[in-house]
């Protein structure tokens, strides 16, 4: 194990939904908590459209198998004719996609193509590290912060702790999923044709004496982190290393990285990275928040 002595060191256009010539007034619909205000409460018919388009938008990114009319007109709190010109617009635009079969709308490519570009690699670590040296100084322990990166797993963002012994693990290295617990985060993100995959690509190697090279104990043990919401690497990779991580999600709510924290085996028993598990975990919702997710 490559470790470090340290005391106290750390690293661093117009809406389609309002039609101001057709003569008719109508009583303003009750508005969405997550409404713009506009000064002194005066809304112009294009402010009050986009904060309802901006309202219908989070509410169908918040609903993972999709949403259907008179549901999002409910939670936005708009008529149904209201909403369905709006939304309808979203659609036209590529923003929003409705399912043929069930008429669900859900979020459509353009917005995952705009989500990227704004949080990419550069702006991902801003926003990990901060959260990264607040659980390194919690716990004591290196904090790392992964994401997928084909079917392996790379640390894009690493802080160290207080504690006598440190990982000397570089930012940018990269790590076998099956036998890390970032990686184990990863894979129990995916749909089931997904994980089939990899377990058809991925020869399952043993890099440690502890290493799960069985595909059988390896589906329980992703099974078991998919339930739980936390995976262990108990010296799977590195024999004198053990380590704990929970999922970060975007704001889809899906699984786009994982946080987790690592120390010497002499000092992290699984029973002691069980009692930090809860300070990870808000450490995982707190940097989740961050890249846009409300659960």
């Amino acid at each position: 194990m490559n470790v470090r002595t340290q005391s106290g060191a750390k690293s661093r256009g117009k809406s389609v939904a309002e039609h101001a010539g057709n003569g008719e007034t109508a009583a303003a619909p009750p508005q969405p908590a997550a409404a713009l205000e506009a000064p002194d409460d005066k809304r112009g018919g294009g402010v009050q459209s986009l904060a309802r388009a901006f309202s219908i938008l989070e509410e169908v990114a918040r609903t993972r198998d999709g949403i259907n009319l008179a549901d999002l007109s409910r939670k936005v709190g708009l008529h149904n004719s209201t909403t369905f010109h709006l939304v309808k617009t979203m659609v036209s635009l590529g923003y929003v996609r409705q399912i043929k079969d069930d008429k669900r709308y859900r979020i459509g490519r353009p917005l995952f193509a705009l989500a990227a570009n704004a949080l990419d690699e550069i702006e991902m670590v801003s926003l990990a590290t901060p959260v990264l040296e607040d659980l390194s100084r919690e716990t004591g322990e290196s904090g790392h912060f992964a994401v997928p990166m084909g079917d392996s797993v790379v640390v894009i963002a690493r802080t160290a702790g207080a504690g006598a012994f440190q990982l000397t693990e570089r930012v940018g290295v990269v790590r076998p999923a099956y036998c890390t617990a970032l990686g184990k985060v990863i894979l129990a993100g995916l749909k089931p044709e997904q994980l089939d995959g990899f377990f058809r690509r991925v020869e399952l190697a043993p890099v440690t004496p502890n290493s799960i090279t069985d595909a059988v104990t390896l589906r329980k043990n992703i099974d078991d982190v998919r339930q739980g919401g936390i995976a262990f690497d108990d010296g799977e990779f590195n024999p004198e290393v053990r380590c704990i991580a929970v999922p970060v999600k975007d704001f889809t709510g899906q699984i786009m990285g994982a946080v987790g924290i690592s120390g010497p085996i002499w000092r992290l028993n699984i029973q002691a990275l069980q009692s930090r598990a809860q300070v990870v975990q808000a450490a995982a919702r707190r940097l989740s928040a961050e890249f846009g997710c409300r659960d």
